[in-house]
């Protein structure tokens, strides 16, 4: 059992859930993953038009369900209507076998009541502020301070959660992460961060290579972790863990506990 988000160290974390066998980001997808014995489950939220805080990651509801419009623009019972399994397929699109099943979006408090023993890397997709202090009462309603990491892609959210809920962890995000790239390449790198800094950055991005053992040596030197989305081919994996990646996320958690297993890491 794990005594906070980042002990022990995590090292499979759960794309959107066991997502390569079940429809992302849906309670079906999280046990799952939770089964599996994975360490962390990434997931994604939105606020809903009634301040809900709804587990979900595109902005709109056609690429996985029947329904149509943006999260926003939806109540949470009416999205209760929609079916989230419904193109969920492994197959091309020749079947559809959670489609009519009863999978349904779910709510941030049911994803954190359904996996009690599981720690969540949280991002806030909505842009709206009114997400931060609706999340922040909900993981203090659970008590789940102390499994989750939270990330986004909205800097002004970020830096409103760290300030009104410092003892919330969260990553860097990508116009925090390109200034420290680049310091780290000209070799300005401060002797030490003043803070617990988390990244969770793909191993390239823009054409410029992100993570090299370098810059992991680099980051570890600060008391930095490095995560790494989103990797599915077993020699990356075990590539990046040899350079001493932390973390890294996937959608095949089966593979990735495999690789982390044969290399004693975990």
């Amino acid at each position: 059992m794990y005594s906070s988000f980042l002990s022990p160290m995590p090292r499979v974390v759960a794309h959107r859930g066991d997502s390569a066998f079940y429809p992302e980001n849906t309670l079906e997808a999280f046990r799952s993953a939770a089964a599996l014995g994975i360490d962390v489950i990434e997931t994604d939220v939105h606020l809903t038009k009634d301040g809900e805080i709804v587990i979900w990651h595109d902005p709109t509801l056609e690429r996985n369900t029947d329904g149509k419009g943006t999260i926003e623009s939806h109540t949470l019972k009416e999205l209760r209507k929609y079916d989230a399994g419904y193109n969920f397929t492994k197959d091309g699109g020749k079947t559809f076998p959670f489609r009519g099943t009863g999978v349904k979006l779910i709510t941030l408090s049911e994803a954190l009541e359904a996996c009690p023993d599981e720690r969540f890397n949280i991002d806030l997709k909505s842009q709206e502020a009114e997400i931060v202090d609706r999340f922040i009462s909900v993981i203090r309603e659970h008590d789940a301070e102390n499994r989750i990491c939270a990330a986004s892609f909205h800097l002004e959210n970020l830096r409103k959660l760290r300030q009104k809920a410092p003892d919330i962890l969260t990553s860097i995000t990508t116009l925090e992460v390109i200034p420290l790239l680049l310091r780290e390449k000209l070799h300005m790198l401060p002797a030490s961060f003043s803070r617990k800094i988390i990244f969770q950055v793909p191993v390239r991005q823009y054409g410029i290579t992100v993570v090299s053992k370098r810059f992991v040596e680099e980051m570890h030197r600060r008391d930095a972790v490095v995560m790494v989305w989103t990797i599915n081919e077993e020699s990356e994996m075990r590539r990046l863990f040899s350079i001493g990646v932390d973390t890294v996320m996937t959608d095949n958690p089966r593979l990735l506990i495999k690789v982390a297993e044969d290399m004693k890491i975990r």
